[in-house]
């Protein structure tokens, strides 16, 4: 037997390839794509017509997928999945009224998101009373590279392991604010890194200024980050330095100690 039979992406007793294309299927449904036909998924998923046929009719039967027309589309009963993974984490618990304490003394969107991959997903969101051009929430997936979240997050990484992810990134230029060299963004992450917290102006969308501070565990070990978001003309970045840092640090040291306490 070769090293690539033992891959742990071969079926077998500890993969069930079957789920795995369930999975798949799930994916690829998205903001981009929220309708699609059989072919459509057939097609984003690497399936045959037979195969993907049969997914999304268990889908459907389960709940999680309707049909209109030619088209599937999820159904909100897919929400469960994510929220079982929200409801198990006492983090969250803890956090959420402490972010809307934050909101409000602030008048700030305040979130909470955790690194997958490349990206941040937020698990948690208190939006501020404004009208933003960004729609997020929790789900919601980003660059880990142009966000506060992101960099804070990746800030705590072990060297090897930023490396991978800064030689992975798909840097590209969101706004004329943004960060485009691999060299420079990895400036930016060692400042985050030695300085506790990160601030990121209008490279994700112009307009936008946004301010982290890390989350930690028992052990000290980084899980996730929070943050605060603000509009540069409202907010401009030195002013949510003044009035927003020391209070998110408060913020994420209290949610971190609940943590290590309760959790």
């Amino acid at each position: 037997m070769n090293a690539s039979d033992e891959s742990p992406l071969k079926p077998g007793d500890s993969y069930v390839q079957s789920f795995a294309r369930g999975l798949s299927v799930i994916r690829a449904f998205s903001a981009e794509a929220p309708r699609q036909t059989l072919t459509e998924v057939a097609r984003h998923c690497g399936l045959t017509r037979a195969g993907a046929r049969r997914i999304l009719l268990t889908l459907q039967t389960l709940g999680y997928v309707r049909m209109e027309g030619r088209q599937f589309l999820l159904t909100p009963k897919i929400l469960d999945l994510g929220f079982a993974y929200l409801s198990s984490q006492p983090l969250w618990q803890f956090a959420e009224p402490l972010m809307q304490q934050l909101a409000g003394e602030l008048k700030e969107a305040c979130s909470a998101a955790v690194l997958e991959g490349g990206d941040i997903v937020y698990v948690l969101r208190v939006p501020a009373r404004k009208i933003m051009s960004i729609n997020l929430g929790v789900g919601s997936r980003l660059p880990a590279w142009c966000t506060s979240m992101g960099r804070m997050l990746l800030a705590a990484l072990p060297n090897e392991q930023l490396e991978a992810q800064l030689a992975q990134a798909r840097i590209e230029p969101r706004t004329p604010h943004t960060l485009r060299d691999r060299d420079e963004l990895r400036v930016a992450v060692q400042q985050a890194r030695e300085q506790g917290w990160c601030l990121v102006n209008q490279e994700l969308e112009e307009g936008l200024v946004s301010l982290a501070a890390p989350i930690t565990g028992r052990n000290g070990e980084v899980i996730a980050a929070l943050n605060i978001g603000a509009q540069v003309n409202r907010t401009p970045p030195q002013q949510l330095l003044e009035q927003g840092l020391p209070r998110l640090l408060e913020t994420a040291q209290a949610i971190s100690r609940l943590l290590q306490i309760k959790g």
